[in-house]
């Protein structure tokens, strides 16, 4: 069972090289996406698109999250410092293994295994603002190990897409398909103990092939061998919610028109 009187963390995965939007003039996780009035003197000021998830992740309850970078992306902790603006408590680890955003975040293993987890990618913008409550709540009513926030995309192909059963389990994830009559994709997450373990050891079983064949794995592979080991995997959907992954010109295109 997961103890729902322990803390809440919060998990960023900062490590990518952000190739699809190449060159930038900064890390991706820091750029410009619409405005917010300035702590100071209250006029609009532009607002990174990472601070939208931290501020999600502050409303859920999280007082600390563990930013992953990867060495040389030091402009995000000179930008956000110890996160005291945003009311965190903020920490970053340095990735060692360039295998995939779950390499990243087991990079937070020893300081969180004891914790539930939100997690979600700094580049992908989501509303509703209680997502991450709801899936909070979520995981308190069923006891679930993880709980994906679900939201319906209109190209399942950037998406790792979830087939769920009528009990809002997760059957399946299918990442990236090429064609898929699936309409919900995940965009977030939360977790209890049991999956952070789970992931903790899983990780070291693959690594040496990973290492043998190249590639990377991702969260959504993960999630689902989570499944396959009987792992509860629960859904909260956003029928009314929307996420989109600003990591592509056309849809950064897209938020800067939406939030401008």
């Amino acid at each position: 069972m997961i103890n729902m009187a322990t803390d809440v963390v919060g998990i960023v995965p900062a490590a990518g090289v952000g190739s699809r939007l190449s060159p930038l003039p900064c890390s991706k996780e820091l750029f410009p996406v619409g405005f917010e009035a300035h702590p100071e003197h209250g006029t609009p000021h532009p607002k990174a698109v990472s601070q939208y998830l931290l501020e999600h992740m502050q409303r859920s309850g999280a007082r600390q999250v563990f930013v992953i970078l990867r060495k040389g992306k030091w402009d995000i902790p000179n930008y956000y410092g110890d996160g005291s603006q945003l009311g965190l408590q903020l920490a970053y680890l340095i990735m060692q293994k360039p295998y995939g955003s779950p390499f990243s975040v087991d990079q937070a293993y020893s300081f969180v295994r004891q914790q539930r987890v939100v997690f979600g990618f700094p580049d992908i913008l989501i509303e509703p603002e209680n997502a991450f409550e709801r899936l909070l709540q979520r995981q308190e009513q069923t006891g679930a190990d993880v709980v994906l926030g679900c939201f319906k995309v209109p190209y399942p192909h950037k998406w790792d897409m979830v087939e769920l059963q009528e009990t809002g389990a997760v059957q399946a994830i299918l990442p990236k398909p090429a064609n898929s009559n699936l309409t919900l994709g995940w965009a977030i997450a939360c977790w209890g103990p049991r999956f952070t373990e789970f992931m903790h050891t899983y990780l070291q079983k693959v690594e040496e092939h990973l290492i043998a064949r190249g590639g990377e794995l991702s969260m959504g592979e993960v999630v689902q061998a989570a499944i396959n080991a009987r792992l509860l995997v629960q859904s909260e959907v956003f029928d009314n919610g929307t996420c989109l992954d600003v990591g592509t010109p056309e849809d950064l295109q897209a938020a800067i028109r939406r939030l401008s």
